[in-house]
């Protein structure tokens, strides 16, 4: 699983609480616990809260009114709250917040926590829980969010006094945004909000068993070093851990001094320049056909920040049958988990690329250099043969492939997209150029509809300064677009593309390929009137359009591929509220290339009904 940044050393480092070595004394403040909360929350650099207020958690909203150091953003629902700060830690590297009331204000987090969970984002949910006496009683609006998220949270904790609320908020910022990072609940107690108590700054914390390897083992440095120089047909695997580690520069550092391919997973687009003449694509179900392949066919494999997830190889027992296995995590949970390591790394991922750049340079000194001359003519002719590309629908509509490489084409500079999940999120992987890091926001590992509007609200109240366009579906959009709103009302003017086809996509094309095209339950529009005709494509109730308007966006349709570039150009030039696109797409067009769950990675379609050629003896 990914690999994160140290407390020091991130690109984008989260202020935290100095440890107890460092403490000095500090005035003692007699506060609420509630003014204790918001007072931690300054100290610990949390600058912007997503949330909404209820019974149990109200008592920590009154002195948030006082905070001139947080931001409170009032969204329309708790799973916005939690993708909005899912988002914004992506797109800054900081710590995301968000709060929610008991019961089922926690519960609505459930699902974001879960996404934070598998995707590694450093995030802090905090919930207030009812009082302390009334705890397991079935109390009015109770629920166990702890025992609930207990098995989706990197911790969680149940405050019931107010004197340890500083701590906690200390040590759940610190867990949260060390080591591999991820969710951290924290359950307060309604009476601990109120109750009396003294506030001084830093306290101590109290964390003994919890002591993060960022430092990676010299010898295994060295043996990965030796793999590496005598390979033949490396490839490096990169998972999202390189980019929570800041780990970008050094991997580019690594790539040239080897002359290795590089492989850039769904999480870790962005990690390495996708224009780099060593980049050989995205792996996995829908993957380039050169990533893919050469994966299969390396003999070796040097997986950095990645978790050899089931969407990257495949029917596991027939992945990469010739390669021995370099794999570096923070998390030695997952070295070894999916696919045995040769030479296991436990280490930041920062930390674990520059002693590997150290360790090659000396065996260059050796004389010990790689010769991958014959492996970049097989690679550079499945480059060439196997490209990713699209047909243009013969009936004129737009190609929803076509809308979103024009989107990242026409796109400022530094652009954040933010996707949802289906096709439009493998087209947005494969048609967008990612050039740097945390320029690519998705749910990754959850694959969560409805991710992608309040992401990118969260982006983009998190980096005002840029661009934000969320790539949605009409499917996704129709679960969380009430954050549009929140977007309309607290000048967040992110920029909206719904891929409209009319059908819930992915599935759609799963029925189509495997279910002989019998569409049970993904058509979105209204189907054939009574006399058989079908309604003009895409989803038409609601009028997305109408709807926009109505939540305060500035909203176009947009149907004729003559009128594609104006109406982008038309979108980035509105920056004073958000803007959605209305894009009518074609509904027949499918995500290519092609892995079927369950096969083999060798069984990769380039197109449908196109099995790729690689000629023989080409797997010796």
């Amino acid at each position: 699983m990914p690999m994160t940044e140290q407390a020091t050393g991130a690109s984008h480092p989260q202020p935290r609480p100095r440890s107890s070595g460092q403490q000095q004394s500090a005035p003692v403040e007699h506060v609420t616990g509630a003014q204790s909360l918001i007072r931690s929350l300054e100290e610990v650099g949390a600058d912007t809260v997503f949330g909404i207020p209820g019974g149990a958690i109200l008592p920590a909203y009154d002195p948030m009114m006082d905070s001139t150091r947080v931001r409170h953003i009032l969204v329309r629902h708790e799973q916005g709250a939690g993708h909005a700060a899912t988002g914004y830690a992506q797109a800054t590297g900081r710590v995301g917040v968000c709060m929610a009331t008991s019961g089922p204000g926690a519960t609505n987090l459930v699902t974001p926590i879960a996404d934070a969970h598998m995707d590694s984002v450093p995030l802090v949910a905090i919930t207030g829980q009812v009082a302390s006496k009334a705890i397991g009683t079935d109390a009015f609006q109770e629920a166990d969010i702890v025992g609930i998220t207990m098995p989706i949270t990197k911790h969680n904790f149940l405050v019931t006094k107010a004197e340890d609320i500083p701590r906690t908020i200390a040590e759940a910022f610190h867990i949260a945004s060390t080591g591999r990072p991820g969710p951290v609940l924290v359950d307060i107690a309604k009476d601990a909000l109120q109750a009396r108590t003294t506030f001084s700054w830093p306290p101590q914390q109290e964390l003994p068993g919890y002591r993060p390897v960022t430092k990676p083992h010299a010898k295994q440095i060295r043996e990965a070093a030796k793999l590496i120089t005598a390979a033949k047909r490396p490839v490096l695997y990169v998972g999202g851990g390189v980019i929570k580690a800041g780990a970008t520069t050094e991997l580019k550092v690594l790539a040239e001094l080897t002359g290795a391919p590089v492989t850039t997973t769904l999480m870790a687009l962005g990690a390495f320049p996708d224009s780099h003449p060593l980049h050989v694509g995205m792996p996995g179900m829908h993957g380039a056909v050169t990533a893919v392949t050469a994966l299969q066919k390396a003999d070796l494999i040097v997986a950095l920040g990645a978790r050899f997830d089931d969407r990257v190889t495949g029917k596991l027992d027939s992945f990469a049958p010739f390669a021995k296995v370099v794999h570096a995590d923070i998390d030695p949970a997952e070295i070894g988990k999916n696919r045995a390591a040769d030479v296991p790394i436990v280490g930041d991922a920062r930390e674990v690329i520059a002693d590997l750049v150290q360790a090659i340079q000396a065996e260059h000194t050796a004389g010990h250099t790689g010769d991958y001359t014959a492996w970049w003519a097989d690679l550079n002719r499945w480059r060439e043969t196997y490209p990713l590309g699209y047909d243009h629908p013969d009936n004129g509509q737009l190609a929803p492939q076509q809308v979103i490489e024009r989107i990242g084409q026409l796109a400022p500079e530094g652009t954040v997209f933010a996707a949802g999940v289906g096709q439009h999120q493998m087209w947005a992987a494969h048609f967008i150029q990612y050039e740097r890091p945390a320029t690519w926001l998705n749910s990754g590992g959850a694959g969560t509809m409805g991710y992608a509007v309040p992401a990118a609200m969260g982006a983009k109240a998190g980096e005002p300064d840029k661009t934000v366009w969320a790539i949605d579906g009409d499917g996704c959009f129709q679960m969380t677009n009430q954050e549009l709103t929140t977007c309309a009302l607290n000048n967040i003017p992110i920029k909206v593309a719904i891929i409209n086809n009319g059908a819930l996509g992915m599935v759609r094309q799963w029925q189509t390929l495997f279910y002989n095209q019998r569409y049970s339950n993904t058509v979105l529009h209204s189907g054939p009137d009574a006399d058989g005709k079908q309604p003009s494509a895409g989803t038409r109730v609601p009028d997305f359009v109408k709807l926009s308007e109505a939540m305060g966006c500035y909203a176009i349709r947009c149907e004729d591929p003559a009128d594609l570039d104006k109406v982008i150009e038309e979108a980035n030039a509105i920056n004073d509220r958000p803007v959605v696109i209305d894009f009518i797409v074609h509904e027949d067009a499918q995500v290519w290339p092609m892995v079927a769950a369950g096969t083999s990675n060798d069984e990769v379609m380039a197109a449908r009904g196109v099995r790729p050629d690689f000629g023989d003896g080409e797997d010796d």
